[in-house]
């Protein structure tokens, strides 16, 4: 593994699942140390499944370069060399459930007061000053509670987010927090302690549909693939198969109606003239144009919206994701040597060399030595 802007950077992860593990494989790619603190029978993320080679997708996915030391955090000389790791920490990542870091004697006043160097990321689900701080909480119990599920789904059926976006908007959050503390902190020399919120992340992605109730008075709609906001942007039906619009202004929409719908009329149209009105007359406007792309195959459709600068999709099935010409890739060492490849990171070019995926335990010898315990 190259080194990279974060080398030289020590993170403790005391970390299971998704948020916190998505932030730090983040700082790995990097080139931070992570050093991943398991419990002695692994992390639970582990033992999801076993789909990539016998390892679980999950762990393979967010554990990369990663350092794994088995610990029991309730025996007395492993919580000491806990603390050892913090005392030359940069950072360190915990998302356990609530109560637990203060049980260890890493309460929030402690570490700030212990390690004024660190910055001390915490992962809840809740913000510690609402009624909910005590609340265990998952992604899909999130994406409920922030109001994401009713906002997704079909009208008949709200629905989650099928991957798991509370979690991994958590993570992105944690990430972007940690980068800000550590240019902070090169400027004081102060570290940060930092509390990262599962619901704060999704109501902040709820901000438009709140603003739209609060202010307007209008209640997002559940309407699948087509958008709640913005029309036309949706599916449509063509002779031999579907293509997806999404028509953002009335300059799309002049180029929709005139360049490949041939049909100049509907931008004339006063119910259909601005964004809002189509979005309130979208029954009326699906009834218009649902019959001219059913008149034309997916392929013609596609070269007249392509020519017409008007922003198109295919639907993708998963089974049809792994070989997609947008698709690059990376190439990532399990723990018993094999190599699998996963989606490049968004940022990362060609030349990017992801570290391995460890073993349980793999370093906790080299780390109890190294750290003196």
């Amino acid at each position: 593994m190259s080194e990279g802007a974060l080398s030289g950077v020590l993170v403790v992860a005391i970390e299971q699942a998704v948020a916190a593990p998505l932030c730090t494989v983040r700082l790995a790619d990097a080139g931070a140390r992570v050093i991943k603190i398991e419990r002695p029978t692994g992390e639970t993320a582990r033992h999801y499944d076993r789909s990539v080679q016998g390892s679980s997708a999950y762990f393979v996915w967010l554990n990369r370069g990663k350092q794994s030391a088995a610990l029991n955090l309730k025996a007395p000389a492993d919580l000491a060399l806990l603390h050892a790791l913090l005392r030359r920490a940069d950072v360190l990542v915990q998302n356990l459930a609530p109560g637990a870091m203060d049980r260890m004697g890493l309460s929030s006043e402690h570490i700030a007061a212990a390690f004024p160097r660190l910055i001390a990321v915490s992962i809840q689900g809740y913000g510690g000053d609402t009624s909910y701080a005590q609340m265990r909480a998952y992604d899909m119990l999130v994406q409920a509670e922030s109001g994401l599920c009713s906002v997704t789904g079909t009208p008949e059926m709200p629905s989650k987010v099928g991957v798991s976006a509370a979690d991994i908007a958590t993570g992105m959050n944690a990430h972007a927090a940690i980068l800000e503390a550590l240019i902070e902190r090169g400027r004081s020399g102060r570290g940060k302690v930092i509390e990262i919120a599962m619901f704060d992340g999704m109501a902040d992605w709820m901000a438009v549909p709140l603003l739209h109730f609060e202010h307007a008075g209008i209640e997002t709609a559940r309407y699948g693939l087509a958008h709640a906001s913005i029309y036309p942007y949706r599916p449509f039906a063509c002779q031999d198969g579907t293509v997806i619009v999404a028509v953002q202004n009335n300059d799309e929409w002049r180029r929709l109606c005139e360049g490949v719908l041939q049909r100049p009329d509907l931008c004339s149209r006063a119910a259909f003239a601005t964004n809002p009105l189509r979005v309130a007359n979208r029954t009326a406007l699906d009834a218009e144009l649902e019959p001219l792309f059913a008149g034309l195959p997916v392929a013609e459709m596609i070269e007249l919206l392509g020519a017409a600068g008007v922003a198109w999709a295919r639907y993708t099935a998963l089974r049809d994701l792994g070989a997609h010409p947008a698709l690059r890739r990376i190439s990532v060492t399990l723990e018993d040597g094999a190599r699998v490849t996963l989606p490049r990171p968004a940022g990362r070019d060609a030349s990017f060399d992801p570290g391995a995926v460890p073993a349980l335990g793999a370093d906790t010898d080299s780390i109890r030595a190294e750290f003196g315990q």
